[in-house]
């Protein structure tokens, strides 16, 4: 089931936002990015997240150009449960390539990245799936076989009040402009392969 731009609220406002042929392009403020402690020592609670309700046992999908330049220059999915519960997922550009991969947060972030060079400016899905204890996540190419990227254990102290949807960050540069052409939400993913 396709969801409307409309059905969402952003965590912080992007510095723009505009719907053109249906895809709603987002232009990310310089500094924008979602981190907590770990290693650098410092919280970040800037991104741009357009989140709606997400229930267990469904699945949101979001579709994108990854045309990326700058270091951490990233889009995909973000999950929040709180403002130190939360995940994203998706493509990240660092150290020069793009690279598939998710920061999950419980108090503190964690990193993994793997890279994917030849996803550069390709059309990419990335779908992150919620059932019983944990979400898993996919990402690949727009129309090849989603691949598995992360399983993680998830138990939100309060489920009804998880939201998820398209996030975009621009943590190092400004005039980062990222289309999304898709949100939707599916049933949950019925098993790991």
């Amino acid at each position: 089931m396709s969801r409307s731009w409309s059905d969402g609220t952003w965590t912080h406002e992007p510095a723009a936002v505009e719907e053109v042929g249906g895809d709603l392009v987002v232009t990310a403020v310089e500094g924008s990015d979602a981190w907590r402690h770990t290693s650098y020592g410092f919280v970040h609670d800037t991104e741009h997240a357009l989140l709606a309700p997400f229930a267990i046992d469904t699945a949101v999908e979001v579709e994108f150009t990854a045309a990326f330049s700058g270091e951490f220059d990233q889009a995909g999915i973000f999950v929040r449960a709180g403002d130190e519960h939360w995940i994203k997922a998706g493509v990240e550009f660092a150290d020069g390539v793009p690279g598939v991969g998710a920061v999950v947060t419980d108090i503190r972030s964690d990193w993994s990245i793997a890279p994917v060079p030849d996803w550069t400016d390709r059309r990419i899905t990335v779908r992150v799936s919620w059932s019983g204890d944990a979400l898993t996540v996919r990402a690949a190419p727009t129309g090849e076989p989603l691949r598995l990227v992360r399983v993680l254990p998830f138990l939100p102290a309060d489920p009804g009040a998880v939201g998820a949807g398209p996030m975009v960050c621009g943590p190092t540069r400004a005039g980062l402009r990222v289309p999304f052409h898709a949100w939707r939400v599916t049933d949950a993913d019925a098993s790991l392969h």
